[in-house]
């Protein structure tokens, strides 16, 4: 029977370090100050945001919401963007994806200041990131970092990610790279996915497919991440079948309440860097 990872847990005890690294910045005249952007009715979006809200009261970052119609134009809100770059007193800068069609997401990634791109989606910064220099990282890949490394050793264990896309299954494969991991990737065009999943000492599934990942594919005491959220029957399930799996695997994150809450806490982490970068 698996240790089941209670994300929320970590995450609390993450934020209770960032707090203290915050009242000290407090106590010496910086507030961190983080603003989120965020453009339309999406109740997904609505949610998560209103999840970085809590924690950045939690924790005493200074936390404002810009809350848009999707009918803003692309010229505006990168007019906006240029505007907190500028603001001395805007340490963190998240534009909450994703946007309405008209608009650019990449170009709007690009216009972020890499110095306030609190998500590490930047190109200098996944840049950095690949090289093994200090930025500012990716929020849930980072966020599954730290989960693994609160189960095992990282350095020379074989890692397998299921999922390549840009947010989190090539970020969290480099990440485990940097700290000496043996990483594989593998995708929809993988020709026998279970073949490579019952390699992995370590499981990352990042896919949006509900139950994707069986038992059978899972090789015995292996540490078990699951990133996906999907909607079944009414409620949610992640990427793996997390009953069939947790009596199999070492360790497994539960969804919800594994790598969920770990996301909006690399968040806080990563507006603190920036405060106290000065």
């Amino acid at each position: 029977m698996a240790v089941v990872i209670d994300g929320k847990q970590v995450a609390a005890s993450y934020r209770e370090t960032l707090k203290e690294r915050v009242a000290d910045l407090r106590a010496h005249g910086i507030v961190p100050k983080l603003k989120v952007v965020l453009i339309g009715d999406d109740p997904a979006s609505h949610s998560y945001v209103r999840g970085k809200e809590r924690a950045a009261e939690e924790i005493g970052i200074d936390s404002q919401v810009l809350r848009f119609d999707e009918t803003i134009s692309e010229k505006e809100l990168l007019d906006l963007i240029d505007m907190m770059n500028a603001d001395e007193e805007v340490h963190g800068i998240l534009v909450q994806l994703p946007l309405p069609k008209h608009i650019d997401e990449s170009r709007v990634i690009m216009r972020i200041s890499p110095e306030k791109d609190v998500d590490g989606f930047h190109p200098e910064n996944v840049g950095k990131m690949m090289l093994g220099l200090d930025t500012l990282l990716p929020c849930t890949p980072h966020g599954i970092l730290h989960l693994a490394k609160t189960q095992t050793e990282i350095a020379g264990k074989h890692v397998v990610v299921v999922g390549r896309s840009q947010i989190v299954g090539k970020p969290v494969g480099m990440l485990f790279l940097n700290e000496s991991a043996t990483v594989t990737y593998c995708h929809s065009k993988t020709s026998d996915l279970g073949e490579m999943t019952r390699q992995a000492d370590i499981l990352i599934v990042a896919v949006g497919r509900a139950r994707l990942v069986t038992a059978d594919m899972v090789k015995p005491g292996a540490l078990v991440i699951d990133v996906g959220v999907n909607r079944v029957e009414g409620r949610l399930v992640g990427d793996v079948d997390y009953e069939a799996v947790k009596e199999k695997a070492s360790a497994i994150t539960p969804v919800p309440g594994g790598v969920g809450p770990m996301t909006i806490t690399m968040l806080m982490h990563n507006t603190v860097e920036v405060a106290s970068r000065g």
